[in-house]
């Protein structure tokens, strides 16, 4: 074939894909929904929903979790699998990368947000991005759903706030696009609209969303990478409107993200004039029932969490299913066998292991197995350990189930209490967390009842969380054994401790939000107060406020500034245009807040 009739069978094929298949939406049931699993039970596993209306209509498509670390993004389109839809459709994938989300990283095995180019470079990606690109052709509009850092403004406004910042913002590629097939797409007059009605229901004007042009074909553009972005291909190769929403990550909560991108997920819906019934929002804690286990060619057990299992050396084990409170973003791993998602893999089991059950990324229970070549069938299943953990932080007593996390801040102050169990035998327990060493030369492997400072008293090299992890966080084991044999086990997490904004009233009365990192403008003769911090301390009493006088730090005897005295004085001689406000907990900074030191007011 000659290159210009290749060309344009190219063209031609391309056509049909992105627009002929927006026709098979028509011969479905309305109102109803369609669930189609691609790559079942492995790592690559993509769930797609097809919810139709009563009426037909515009149909929109939602892509979450394309970077895994973003739970805003594919905890707010999972909840509309489940919408009701009085007119038009929408074609919802709430985790486009499962195995990066299992693992609560952006891309484990390479950013699938810069595999829409072609060809497809990561060969991992490749079914998943043609399967998505698949999905494009039968939409009217695709809305990529993220959370991003800081807080996107036009203009520089601070670390945190300033134009290459993502967060909280509405990405386009352009402004306005206009097809080869002279399609005009005013992407900047829709995202306007949808912002009118997004921002109105945000009270805080500080985490407002703004409009975000990427300008990507430019050739001046700063994210000339956007080229090979899900929302570049819908826009040049399908000839749809597509956006990139983003939350950022710097919002105090995954509560507040999820409904952000609802707001703008509903006004697209409303803009497209599809007419929504019933939408859910229900986000109760993953709890995790039984899971159906089936050895060899035997009857299924249900093994319940905490329960044990022996089998024979060699014997096949398979996870048939998985019972928890949510049908969706479930998988488990036979630990040291298959892959990261081992459900319904049959697996060869030699030596002792555990399933180990999970919700998107969080670990929510465990099934021990053991091997013991006495062990004949018919298999039964080891009547559940119920195992409780009972630690005190911060002088809060909390129950941790065997198998579950707990999640202290660094800093925090706690002390391993006891364990709970309905253990016939209580006698020979030991709880050991691993990384701790009880004051005294000889360490017993027994740590309760020390008191226990989760920033000083762990030992790191002994933490299991990614070395490179660049938010320190830090995982420990803790393992209760009984005559060496280990019954019982959670995992600590310390997080380090982080100021996430505090509220400021200026002279004039008003009480504004600054967030870590942020700039405030201060005149020579200001007073200004702190009226509140919000951080993941829990102990709001523990911080304290300090300026950072080149090193050297000055404490505040209580939450008010005042620029008219000293040492802001002796600064303003010297010419200091920015001084910095650190808030400490135990000494340790864990935010600052720079003021800028101006003229009278």
């Amino acid at each position: 074939m000659r290159p210009l009739l290749r060309g344009l069978a190219a063209t031609l094929a391309l056509c049909l894909f992105c627009s002929g298949l927006a026709q098979a939406a028509d011969n479905r049931q309305r109102p109803g929904r369609e669930h189609q699993v691609y790559f079942a039970q492995t790592s690559n596993e993509l769930n797609v929903y097809r919810v139709f209306g009563a009426r037909d209509g515009k149909t929109l498509m939602l892509i979450g979790g394309i970077q895994g670390d973003e739970p805003g993004g594919f905890l707010s389109a999972d909840l509309y699998t489940d919408i009701s839809l009085s007119q038009g459709n929408l074609i919802v994938v709430p985790r486009a990368n499962f195995y990066s989300i299992m693992l609560n990283n952006r891309g484990a095995d390479g950013d699938m947000n810069r595999q829409f180019g072609d060809p497809v470079t990561a060969q991992r990606h490749k079914q998943i991005v043609e399967v998505l690109k698949g999905l494009m052709a039968e939409s009217d509009m695709l809305l990529n759903l993220h959370d991003g850092s800081g807080f996107y403004r036009p203009q520089w406004e601070g670390p945190l706030a300033n134009p290459r910042r993502f967060g909280q913002s509405l990405i386009a590629d352009t402004d306005v696009y206009r097809a080869k097939n002279g399609k005009v797409i005013d992407l900047k007059g829709m995202a306007e609209q949808v912002l009118t009605r997004v921002n109105a229901q945000i009270d805080d004007p500080k985490v407002r969303l703004h409009f975000n042009n990427h300008r990507t074909a430019s050739e001046d553009s700063p994210n000339k990478e956007q080229r090979l972005s899900a929302t570049y291909y819908a826009l040049t190769r399908c000839n749809i409107p597509a956006f990139g929403v983003e939350t950022s990550k710097s919002l105090p909560n995954v509560a507040m993200k999820i409904r952000h991108h609802n707001l703008a997920i509903n006004a697209f819906m409303d803009l497209l004039g599809i007419i929504p019934e019933t939408p859910p929002f229900n986000l109760p804690a993953p709890e995790f029932k039984f899971v159906v286990v089936k050895v060899n060619d035997f009857q299924p057990l249900a093994l319940t969490k905490g329960s044990q299992l022996t089998v024979t050396p060699g014997d096949r084990l398979t996870v048939q299913h998985i019972q928890a409170n949510y049908e969706r973003g479930l998988s488990c791993d036979v630990e040291g066998l298959g892959s990261l998602n081992d459900l319904g893999q049959s697996l060869v089991v030699t030596k002792p292991t555990r399933i180990l059950v999970r919700k998107d990324n969080q670990n929510i229970g465990q099934v021990e197995i053991r091997v013991d070549a006495a062990q004949r069938p018919p298999y039964t299943m080891v009547r559940s350990t119920l195992m409780y953990f009972l630690v005190e932080v911060e002088s809060k007593r909390r129950l941790i189930a065997d198998g579950e996390r707990l999640r202290v801040v660094r800093g925090d102050n706690m002390t391993l209490v006891d364990v709970l169990s309905n253990l016939r035998n209580q006698t020979n327990i030991k709880v050991d967390l691993k990384g701790f060493a009880p004051p005294g030369k000889l360490n017993r492997g027994e740590d309760r009842g020390f008191p226990i400072n989760t920033d000083v008293d762990l030992i790191k090299r002994f933490s299991q969380c990614n070395k490179q992890d660049p938010a320190g966080v830090e995982c420990y084991q803790v393992v209760a054994t009984q005559n060496g044999h280990t019954v019982a086990s959670m995992e600590l997490e310390v997080v380090p401790a982080k100021l996430d904004y505090l509220v400021m009233r200026r002279n004039d009365g008003h009480k504004l939000v600054y967030h870590n990192g942020e700039t405030v403008e201060t005149a020579a003769n200001e007073r200004l107060e702190i009226m509140d911090f919000k951080s993941n301390v829990a102990a709001g009493n523990e911080l304290n406020l300090a300026l950072d006088d080149r090193g050297k730090l000055i404490r505040l005897q209580d939450s008010r500034i005042d620029t008219s005295v000293e040492p802001f004085l002796a600064w303003a001689k010297a010419g200091r245009a920015e001084v910095t406000l650190l808030v400490l907990r135990q000494g340790q900074a864990i935010g600052h807040i720079q003021l800028k030191l101006g003229g009278a007011r």
